[in-house]
């Protein structure tokens, strides 16, 4: 088996154990920070290979579609960790789009291959993303909504770079008398 398709399969892995432990249901928003240089065992921005954030970015793109769950693809840091969506994701509404294509050099690999891969891509500053997969260190908190929880997949890295996971749930108010629902945690 080629490291391609060993980053193909762990990639899969991840994004099936994702929607499983986070309860990810159609409609919702997943968001992906991806490092194709933290991948190939360099350190991230040093070593970006278009090839690598082709096949992470297929793998999935591949799982979040057949359950229907919306792909935001975080660019690096040269653009601000902008978001790469397609138009007909909910979290676009109510959102200014910015004008910016991601390059590999400027944007990231994984984020280029999104905005090619995408019928009708566009850029966003932020979101507030359901669950997300941070594929390298690449920070994508500043992404998900306001309390994040957390995840420990059995899939722990994809190549050489370490895989953060986390799933948001609603902000618990009140006090000790309070009563909550279990169904949206």
């Amino acid at each position: 088996m080629s490291a391609l398709d060993e980053i193909k399969i762990a990639a899969q892995n991840a994004a099936l154990e994702l929607c499983d432990s986070a309860g990810m249901k159609a409609g919702q928003t997943v968001i992906i920070g991806c490092s194709s240089s933290e991948i190939a065992g360099h350190q991230v921005g040093t070593g970006s290979s278009a090839e690598i954030g082709a096949v992470v970015f297929d793998a999935l793109y591949q799982v979040f579609s057949e359950k229907g769950i919306f792909l935001a693809a975080q660019c690096c840091e040269h653009l601000n960790r902008a978001i790469i969506v397609e138009r007909a994701t909910p979290a676009v509404q109510g959102q200014e789009i910015v004008n910016v294509v991601p390059i590999p050099a400027a944007g990231g690999a994984f984020a280029s291959a999104a905005y090619v891969a995408f019928e009708d891509p566009v850029a966003l500053e932020e979101i507030r993303a359901d669950a997300g997969l941070d594929i390298g260190g690449t920070l994508i908190g500043m992404h998900l909504k306001k309390v994040a929880v957390p995840l420990r997949l059995k899939t722990t890295h994809i190549g050489k770079a370490p895989i953060i996971a986390a799933r948001t749930r609603p902000k618990l108010i009140g006090g000790a008398r309070a009563a909550y629902d279990d169904r949206i945690m």
